[in-house]
Formats: C-alpha cells, sequence, structure tokens
C-alpha cells in the first residue's frame, strides 16, 4: 500500500506548452463535432449529476440515488427541505461542477500529478456506483472506471499524462456547452432544467440564471488555461 501511495502521488513531467495547445486544440474538436460531442456530454454529464449528488449531501440533503440515460441526460433524486439556500446550491451545482473539477485537475496537471488526478477520477467513480439507480448508469461508469483505471495501472507515464490532460481540457471546454444549448431553447424548452427550478426558488428568470452560470464556467476556463500555459498569461 505504501509503494501504491508513493506512486500515485509522485510528479510526472509537466507537458510543454505547443503540446498542451494542440492537446486543447483535439479537445476542442471533439467538443464541437457533433458527433463526438454526444459521447463527450455523457461524460459530462456525470459530472453534473455527481456536483448535484456531492453538494446534497453537504447540506443536508437524503441522497436517494442518480439515473443515467442513454439520451446523455441524468437525475439526482434526494430528500429534504424544497426550497432554501440548500436546494438552491444543489440544483446551480450540477452545471458548476464540470468547470470546477476542471479547474482541480489543471492545478492537479500543473503540478505534475496527472496519475493522482486519474487515480481521483477513478475513486470517483467507484464512489458514484453506490448512489446510480439505473442499469445504464450502472454500465457508464463501469466502462469510464475500468478505462480510467486500466490506464492508471498498465499504461507508460506518457500515456497516462495524455490522457490526464485530454480529460482536463475536455472538462473545461466542454462545460460551457450544455448552457449554450439550454439557452438555445426558448422558454418552453427549459421547463424543468435546473435553471428553471431555480427561478421558481428564487423569482430570478431561468434566462438569467443560465448567463450567470455561463459566466462562471467561462471564468474556469479562462482560469483553467492559465494554470495550464501561464504562457498564455492575456486571456
Amino acid at each position: 500500500m505504501s509503494d501504491f501511495w508513493d506512486t500515485i502521488t509522485a510528479t510526472q513531467t509537466v507537458p510543454e506548452a505547443p503540446w498542451l495547445i494542440g492537446a486543447g486544440l483535439l479537445a476542442l474538436a471533439l467538443v464541437v463535432w457533433r458527433t463526438s460531442w454526444r459521447t463527450v456530454r455523457l461524460g459530462v454529464t456525470v459530472v453534473h449529476e455527481a456536483g448535484h449528488a456531492v453538494v446534497a449531501v453537504l447540506v443536508g440533503r437524503r441522497l436517494a440515488g442518480i439515473k443515467l440515460h442513454s439520451d446523455t441526460s441524468g437525475v439526482t433524486l434526494s430528500r429534504g427541505k424544497p426550497t432554501g439556500p440548500g436546494m438552491v446550491a444543489m440544483l446551480a451545482a450540477g452545471y458548476l461542477a464540470p468547470a470546477l473539477l476542471g479547474l482541480l485537475s489543471a492545478t492537479m496537471l500543473a503540478a505534475g500529478h496527472a496519475l493522482g488526478l486519474l487515480w481521483l477520477l477513478v475513486a470517483a467513480m467507484l464512489v458514484l456506483l453506490l448512489w446510480v439507480r439505473n442499469g445504464y448508469g450502472l454500465l457508464v461508469l463501469l466502462v469510464l472506471g475500468a478505462a480510467l483505471g486500466a490506464i492508471s495501472w498498465y499504461a507508460d507515464g506518457r500515456t497516462q499524462t495524455i490522457a490526464a490532460t485530454l480529460v482536463t481540457w475536455l472538462l473545461l471546454l466542454a462545460s460551457p456547452r450544455p448552457l449554450l444549448e439550454l439557452l438555445g431553447r426558448g422558454e418552453r424548452g427549459r421547463r424543468g432544467s435546473d435553471p428553471d427550478q431555480l427561478a421558481r426558488l428564487t423569482g430570478v428568470p431561468s434566462v438569467l440564471w443560465i448567463l450567470g452560470l455561463l459566466v462562471v464556467n467561462v471564468a474556469g476556463l479562462a482560469v483553467g488555461i492559465q494554470t495550464l500555459i501561464p504562457e498564455l498569461s492575456w486571456i
């Protein structure tokens, strides 16, 4: 166990700026391209629902479970007071979770802890398995966890760094897109969404909630880029 801990906490070489920029452009293409976006969005949904779940527990709500669906949507079920700051925090956490995890990933990657980041994600998948409540969601978490676990255990250091870098960029670059898609649906298409529920709880229109969350995610993207590539300090 001591050797394993020493391995996952050891530092790896931080990729140079040109390589990081190339990885970022690849991740951007995966986010923008409609065919690949469906797969990327499923991963974003996992993080989104995990954000709901973590905050639900932190604010004292009783977590009933998470469901992930093949259309890349998801739902987190919890019990507790239906109004108040705790409910608002839980609803807002979903769309903020990918950007926040992306920032954490960028910080770890910039510090040379690519392998530690991968194992952290594997551990998160294992915890989420305890909360998932449908077969498709279970399958998604098992596949993602197995893939990350295999890379963390069997791959060489370069491959591990590539995987960690790509995951980091995907989290940062993908975080604004679901909000942009939601914004484009119109008021009717937003009914039942997190911003719609936030609007009912707070009296603030759902479009303002979307714009506010979008600003935070874009700011997170900018900070993430500067963390990964300090040479781009002009952003």
